[in-house]
C-alpha cells in the first residue's frame, strides 16, 4: 500500500489558466499520483475565477474531492501573502483515509438542532470521524449555532477550519468541487489518519482570576466580592507603563475551560471580546454568555503574547504527538488581524510553523473567523491561529 503523502505550493499573481495548470501538474508529479483531497485557499479577488481554477485543479490535478475558500490572504510553507492576488493549494494522498463532504444549507442549520438528525443528514455517526474540516460563508451560515450542534452531535471530535473572507459579500465564496455552495462545506475525515489541532488565541492572562458572582447573559456585574469594572481597572493597572500605552482595545476576557486547576496559565481560557464597560454601575459587557460560578480572568493581546502562545502550543504538540515522527501536513487558519497588523512584519505565524516543522507541506488562509477546539469543545475564534496537523 502507498504511504500517505502531501505537497503544497503557492501562486502569487492574477489568475492565469496556464500558470495554474503548470503549478497543479508540478504538484501532482511531486505527489507521485492522484490526490485523495485537494484544498485551495484563494485571495478574495479570485472569487470570479474560482470556477475556472477549480476546473483546472480537478482536470489536471485529478482530484476526486476539491474544496476551495476565499480569504483576505493565503499562505504556504512559511510564506504569508496578505492582501495579494493568488492562491495556495495542498494535495493530500492518504490510502487509509476516507473524506466525506457535506454541503451545508443555512435553512438546515437554522431549523435542525437534533444531533441524531445530523447523523442522518451527514451519514456520519458520532464517533465515525477522526475530525472535521469546516469552511463557511459568514454572510449566510450561522456558524456558532452550527458548532453548538456539532459539539453535541460529535462530542470530543475536533473541528478545524475558518470563515471565508472578502472585501465584499460578492468576494466571499466556498466551493465544493467545481460549484459554489451557499452556506458552507463540512468534510469528515475517516480512517487511520491523525488529526491534531492547535488553537493559539494570542493572549496572556493579566491581573487575578475571579469567580463570576453576578452576571446576566453577556453582562458581568460582579467578580468575587467586587465589581467587574473594578477588576478590569485593577488588571489594567497591573501592566507596565509601556503595556498600558498600547493596551487600548487589546484587553479581553478569558473564561476558564476547566475549573479544576490550582493555577491558570496562558491557553487555559476561551478568549472573548469586551464590548463595553460602565464605571458608574461596575458592569462589563462581553462577547459571550457568562454564568455565575465560572472562573474569569482578563487577558492582554500583544505581539509577544501571540508569538509565545503559538510557539508553546506548537512545541507541546510536537513533543506529545511528533517526537519520533513528522506530521504529514499542516492546514492553517489565521485571523485577518494577525500578520503585519499584529506583528509589524509578514510571515511570523507561518514562519514559526516552518521553523519548528521544517519542510512540512502547509497551506491556509487569513480568515474572517477561525475554527478550532479549546478543551473538548469547538468554537469560532477571533485574533487566533488555528493549526491542524494531519498524520
Amino acid at each position: 500500500m502507498d504511504a500517505p503523502r502531501a505537497v503544497s505550493a503557492a501562486y502569487s499573481g492574477s489568475f492565469s489558466e496556464s500558470a495554474s495548470r503548470a503549478l497543479v501538474e508540478d504538484l501532482r508529479a511531486k505527489l507521485g499520483g492522484n490526490p485523495s483531497v485537494a484544498l485551495v485557499f484563494a485571495s478574495s479577488s479570485y472569487a470570479p475565477y474560482l470556477t475556472d481554477l477549480c476546473e483546472v485543479l480537478t482536470i489536471y490535478g485529478r482530484a476526486p474531492l476539491l474544496v476551495a475558500v476565499t480569504g483576505q490572504g493565503f499562505l504556504a510553507e512559511g510564506a504569508e501573502f496578505e492582501a495579494e492576488e493568488g492562491f495556495s493549494v495542498l494535495f493530500l494522498r492518504h490510502p487509509e483515509m476516507r473524506a466525506i463532504p457535506i454541503a451545508l444549507s443555512p435553512e438546515e442549520v437554522e431549523t435542525e438542532d437534533d444531533p441524531l438528525a445530523w447523523h442522518r443528514v451527514t451519514g456520519v455517526g458520532p464517533k465515525d470521524a477522526a475530525g472535521w474540516l469546516l469552511f463557511a460563508n459568514p454572510h449566510v451560515l450561522p456558524v456558532e449555532r452550527l458548532l453548538r450542534i456539532w459539539n453535541r452531535a460529535y462530542p470530543a471530535i475536533p473541528v478545524w477550519g475558518g470563515l471565508a473572507g472578502g472585501a465584499s459579500e460578492g468576494e466571499t465564496a466556498v466551493f465544493l468541487d467545481r460549484k459554489p455552495v451557499e452556506g458552507g462545506v463540512a468534510i469528515a475525515l475517516q480512517g487511520r489518519i491523525g488529526f491534531h489541532v492547535v488553537v493559539s488565541q494570542g493572549c496572556r492572562p493579566i491581573g487575578d482570576p475571579y469567580t463570576v458572582t453576578g452576571a446576566d447573559r453577556n453582562i458581568l456585574y460582579t467578580l468575587g466580592s467586587g465589581s467587574a469594572y473594578q477588576a478590569l481597572a485593577t488588571a489594567f493597572e497591573s501592566l507596565s507603563e509601556r503595556e498600558r500605552e498600547k493596551a487600548h482595545g487589546q484587553i479581553f476576557i478569558g473564561l476558564a475551560v476547566s475549573e479544576y486547576r490550582d493555577e491558570f496559565q496562558q491557553g487555559d481560557f476561551l478568549v472573548r471580546n469586551i464590548l463595553g464597560a460602565d464605571p458608574s454601575s461596575g458592569a462589563v459587557a462581553v462577547g459571550a454568555l457568562v454564568r455565575v460560578g465560572q472562573t474569569l480572568q482578563y487577558q492582554l493581546r500583544d505581539p509577544n503574547s501571540a508569538e509565545q502562545s503559538l510557539r508553546k502550543l506548537l512545541l507541546d504538540n510536537k513533543i506529545e504527538f511528533f517526537y519520533d515522527r513528522e506530521p504529514l501536513a499542516a492546514l492553517v487558519s489565521l485571523c485577518a488581524g494577525r500578520g503585519k497588523g499584529l506583528f509589524g512584519v509578514a510571515g511570523r505565524d507561518a514562519g514559526l510553523i516552518q521553523e519548528l516543522f521544517p519542510r512540512l507541506p502547509a497551506a491556509g488562509f487569513f480568515a474572517n473567523g477561525e475554527i478550532g477546539p479549546v478543551g473538548k469543545l469547538n468554537y469560532l475564534h477571533g485574533y487566533s491561529a488555528s493549526v491542524l496537523f494531519l498524520s
